[in-house]
């Protein structure tokens, strides 16, 4: 594998990360809810839709190759994530605390 597509799969697979991060704190009602059943099927299918959507972008992008870097650039995209998500929560709930304030 050539180092442009190298460079495709790791910056694809980190913001992969970035993205799973994003959409399990959308989900996070839902996949820890107190229905069992609900819960063991929501699961269920947020792992297999993301895992589906990795692999048919990862096919497209250097033909469903899978390399151990890729699965650590997804960790560190969803680390990365994370920290994102605070950051904009911190900021959004300040921005409204001083608008409250002004009215």
């Amino acid at each position: 594998m050539n180092l442009a597509l190298q460079i495709n799969t790791i910056l694809f697979s980190f913001l992969f990360g970035i993205f799973f991060s994003f959409f399990l704190s959308l989900n996070e009602k839902y996949i820890y809810s107190e229905n069992k059943i609900k819960k063991i099927l929501i699961t269920f299918l947020f792992v297999m839709i993301n895992v589906l959507l990795y692999f048919i972008f990862l096919k497209k992008i250097n033909n469903g190759i899978f390399h151990p870097y890729s699965f650590l650039l997804i960790f560190i995209g969803f680390f990365v994530g994370e920290k994102l998500q605070k950051v904009l929560k911190k900021n959004l709930k300040s921005k409204f605390q001083q608008k409250s304030k002004l009215k």
